[in-house]
C-alpha cells in the first residue's frame, strides 16, 4: 500500500467535514415561511456517551460504532477498556479483567465472539457493580441488545471491507421474528481473516550464562463461521419460557517463523526455525430459562440450565536450521484441549410495600476438561504422551437487600462459594491439584444525594477471579529450540478488597479507587537447565496494591459532543521471586470527539494512550493511539460507513520485567492499522420485543 495514502485519507476527511461546516453556516433555507404546514419532525439527538456515578454507557445502535466488524474490536474503541495483544483477554483499566453481560446475563469471550455487532443496542462500564452481579471481577461490562414488541420481521445484512496487511472480509446477517407471544432470532456470519502477528523477546538468565533473543511472526489463512439462534415464548404478562443457542467454528492454518540467538557460555547458536501448523476451535452454549411469578408470596422465580463445549485441536511440524545448514525435522505436536461445562441455578426476587427488593438463590457448577498431549521428537526419536484430566465444581448462596431511606439509595448483599477442585494424568491414581476452598463476598453501596445535580456514592466489595480453563491445561506451544510457551496446572483464584468514592456533578464525575489484591496472575519463566529450555508461563503473585483517580468530563456544543476520560493511576506488584524497581504514577487518557454533519453525515475523531507505566515488577511503554470514521445513512435502509483505525501505526507494546532470575524484554506488534468500509441494508421493522434469555453459567468467561 502506498506510504501517502494514510495522509491523503486523512486530509479526505478533514477537507470533506469542513466544507459541510462551511455548507450548514453560509445556506440560508428557502421557502422558511410557509402557508401551509404539512409535516412535524422532532429530531433528538442522542449522546453517544453518558456518565453517572462512574458508569459510561455507550449508544451503539445510533452511532458509528455499529459499523465495527467484529465486538471485540469495538469494545477496544471504548474508554477504559484495554484489548490485550492477540485479542483473547479484555481488561478495564485500574480494574482488571471485567465480567461480560450480554441483557443481564452472564457471558464469555466466546458468546462475545458469536454476537453480531447490528444486534447491540448499548454498552455500559460498570466499575462498582453491585452484589446481583457473581463475585467474579470487580468491573462488570454490560452488553444490551435491540429488542422489540409488536408482530413483524426486520433483517439486517452487512459486508465489511477490511484493509490491514493483508485483506479481510467480513460477511453476515442477523434476523428477528415476532408472531403472538413466540419470537426467533438468528444470526450467521462468515468471516475471511488473515491476521498477521509479530514479537520479539530479548532475555538473560545469568546462574547459567545464557543471553538469547528472538523473533517470531506468525501469517494466519483463518475460516471463522458465527452462528446463533433462539425461540422466547410469553407464557402470561409474568411468565416466560427461552431457549438459545449459539456457537463459532474456526478452522487456521499458519506458519510461524522464528529466528533466535542463543549464547550458553562459550557457545554460540543462530536457529531459524519454521513450524507448519493447523488449529481448530469450536465453541457451543446452549441454555433453557423458565421464569414464572408466584403471586401467593408475591416471587418471582427463575430456574435455568446451561452447558457449554469448547474444544481445540492444534498439530504442529517443526524444522530446525541451525547456524545456515539446513533445515532438519525437529518435532511433530499434536495437542487436544477439550472442557464441557454444565450448569443450574434458582434466583427468586421479591418486592416489598416500602420498595425494599430482596433478592436470593443458588448455583451449581461443574467443569471437566482434558488435556491429549503427544510429541514425537525427532532428535531423540522417542514419543512423549500423556492424558491430563482436570475437574471443577462450584456450590455458591447468595442474598442481597436493596432500596432507598430517605435521600439514601443502599445495596447489601452476602455471597459464599465453595469450590472443589481435582487434577490427575489419566494413568495415576494420585492428583497432582486437590484443592477445596470456601470463601464469602460481601458487597455494600450507599448513594448520597446532595440535589438534583449532585450526589456521592461509597460502595465495598470482595471479589474473586479465577484462571480460564486452558491455562489449567498441559498444552504448550513451540517457539525455538530453548523456548516455549505452556501453561500452569496450580495456578490459584485471585481475591480482591475494593473500597471507592464517586463524586457525580451533572454528567461529570470524580471517582477515587483504592485496591488490595492477593496472588494476582502474571507471567513467569521456568528455566530447565537440563535440556536448556527456558518455559513462559504464568504464577500467582504475592501481592498487588494501588489507587485511581478518576475524571470523566462529557461536553457537549452545537454539532460537537466530546467524552474525556483522565485516570491519574498506581499500581505495585510484589513477589519473592521477581526483582522489584519501583512503583510510579502513570496516567491513562482517552477522548472521542463526534460531528454531527449536514446530509446525515457523523465525523469520529478518538485518541486513547497512557504514559510510561512502572508498576513494581513490571514497566510498559507508553502508547498513543489515533482512529478514524465517516458515516453516511441513505434513507432509512442503508448505511456506509469508512474506519481509518489506528492512524499513525502505534499500536505496539513492550514490556520488561525480572523473575526467577531470569530478565526479559518484550516487544509486541500488532496489525491495528486498518481501513475498512462497512455497508449495511436493513429491511422489515419490530418494536418492543418482550425477548429475554438468561445465562446460568457464572464460569463463562473462562471457557477459552
Amino acid at each position: 500500500m502506498n506510504i501517502y495514502l494514510p495522509m491523503k485519507i486523512i486530509l479526505a476527511f478533514l477537507l470533506f467535514c469542513l466544507s459541510f461546516l462551511a455548507k450548514a453556516q453560509n445556506e440560508t433555507p428557502k421557502d422558511s415561511i410557509s402557508n401551509e404546514l404539512n409535516e412535524v419532525v422532532i429530531h433528538q439527538n442522542k449522546k453517544t456517551f453518558t456518565n453517572s456515578n462512574g458508569t459510561i454507557k455507550v449508544d451503539v445502535a445510533n452511532s458509528v460504532y455499529n459499523s465495527v466488524p467484529n465486538p471485540v474490536e469495538l469494545l477496544s474503541k471504548l474508554t477504559l477498556v484495554q484489548v490485550s495483544s492477540d485479542r483473547e483477554t479484555i481488561s478495564i483499566v485500574g480494574k482488571g479483567n471485567p465480567l461480560i453481560y450480554i441483557d443481564n446475563q452472564r457471558a464469555g469471550m466466546n458468546d462475545l465472539n458469536a454476537l453480531a455487532v447490528a444486534d447491540i443496542k448499548t454498552i455500559e462500564i460498570i466499575q462498582n457493580p453491585s452484589s446481583k452481579y457473581e463475585a467474579e471481577g470487580r468491573a462488570v461490562i454490560l452488553i444490551t441488545r435491540k429488542l422489540s414488541k409488536k408482530d413483524s420481521f426486520k433483517t439486517d445484512i452487512f459486508e465489511t471491507a477490511s484493509f490491514k496487511k493483508n485483506y479481510n472480509n467480513y460477511l453476515g446477517f442477523n434476523s428477528s421474528f415476532k408472531k403472538n407471544k413466540l419470537e426467533w432470532k438468528a444470526n450467521f456470519n462468515y468471516n475471511k481473516l488473515e491476521p498477521w502477528e509479530n514479537h520479539s523477546i530479548a532475555y538473560q538468565i545469568p546462574q547459567a550464562s545464557i543471553v538469547s533473543d528472538y523473533d517470531v511472526t506468525a501469517l494466519t489463512k483463518r475460516n471463522q463461521y458465527i452462528f446463533g439462534g433462539g425461540l422466547f415464548y410469553k407464557i402470561n404478562d409474568e411468565d416466560y419460557f427461552s431457549i438459545n443457542v449459539n456457537g463459532k467454528s474456526q478452522n487456521d492454518t499458519f506458519d510461524i517463523n522464528t529466528f533466535t540467538f542463543n549464547k550458553n557460555q562459550n557457545q554460540e547458536n543462530h536457529v531459524f526455525t519454521f513450524s507448519d501448523n493447523t488449529s481448530e476451535k469450536n465453541f457451543i452454549n446452549s441454555f433453557l430459562n423458565y421464569s414464572k411469578k408466584i403471586k401467593s408470596i408475591d416471587t418471582k422465580l427463575f430456574i435455568g440450565i446451561q452447558g457449554s463445549n469448547f474444544n481445540q485441536h492444534l498439530w504442529s511440524l517443526v524444522e530446525n536450521n541451525f547456524n545456515e545448514t539446513k533445515l532438519e525435522l525437529s518435532q511433530n505436536r499434536d495437542q487436544k484441549f477439550n472442557v464441557d461445562v454444565f450448569s443450574g441455578r434458582i434466583d427468586l426476587e421479591r418486592k416489598f410495600k416500602n420498595e425494599m427488593l430482596w433478592e436470593y438463590g443458588g448455583l451449581y457448577s461443574a467443569a471437566k476438561s482434558k488435556s491429549d498431549y503427544d510429541v514425537f521428537d525427532y532428535d531423540k526419536n522417542e514419543t512423549t504422551s500423556f492424558d491430563y484430566n482436570f475437574r471443577e465444581s462450584n456450590l455458591a448462596a447468595y442474598s442481597q437487600l436493596s432500596g432507598k431511606i430517605k435521600k439514601v439509595d443502599f445495596s447489601v448483599g452476602l455471597r459464599v462459594e465453595n469450590t472443589n477442585v481435582n487434577g490427575k494424568y489419566s494413568t495415576e491414581s494420585t492428583a497432582l491439584v486437590d484443592k477445596n476452598y470456601t470463601n464469602l463476598f460481601p458487597k455494600a453501596q450507599f448513594s448520597f444525594s446532595i440535589d438534583s445535580t449532585k450526589s456521592v456514592s461509597v460502595d465495598y466489595s470482595k471479589s474473586i477471579s479465577r484462571p480460564n480453563y486452558s491455562s489449567l491445561s498441559m498444552i504448550g506451544v513451540y517457539i525455538n529450540p530453548y523456548f516455549i510457551y505452556g501453561s500452569n496446572i496450580n495456578l490459584g483464584p485471585t481475591l480482591m478488597d475494593v473500597v471507592s468514592t464517586v463524586f457525580q456533578y451533572h454528567d461529570t464525575s470524580l471517582k477515587l479507587t483504592l485496591y488490595k489484591n492477593k496472588n494476582s496472575i502474571y507471567q513467569d519463566f521456568s528455566f530447565d537447565s537440563q535440556n536448556n529450555v527456558l518455559t513462559f508461563t504464568e504464577k500467582n503473585f504475592q501481592k498487588e496494591s494501588g489507587y485511581n483517580i478518576e475524571l470523566t468530563l462529557p461536553f457537549t456544543h452545537k454539532i460537537w459532543s466530546a467524552t474525556n476520560s483522565l485516570v491519574f493511576s498506581k499500581n505495585k506488584i510484589e513477589d519473592d521471586s521477581a526483582l522489584f524497581t519501583s512503583s510510579k504514577p502513570y496516567l491513562y487518557y482517552y477522548s472521542n470527539n463526534t460531528f454531527k454533519l449536514p446530509q446525515n453525515f457523523t465525523f469520529v475523531l478518538s485518541f486513547w494512550g497512557s504514559t510510561k507505566q512502572k508498576e513494581g515488577v513490571f514497566e510498559r511503554n507508553a502508547k498513543l493511539i489515533f482512529d478514524l470514521s465517516l458515516a453516511k445513512s441513505f434513507g432509512k435502509n442503508w448505511n456506509c460507513t469508512l474506519n481509518y483505525n489506528d492512524v499513525f501505526k502505534n499500536t505496539i507494546y513492550t514490556e520488561r520485567f525480572t523473575v526467577n532470575n531470569v530478565s526479559s524484554r518484550a516487544r509486541y506488534l500488532v496489525d491495528a492499522n486498518e481501513l475498512s468500509i462497512t455497508l449495511r441494508y436493513s429491511f422489515g421493522k419490530i418494536k418492543d420485543s418482550a425477548y429475554k434469555e438468561k445465562k446460568v453459567n457464572e464460569d463463562q468467561n473462562r471457557i477459552r
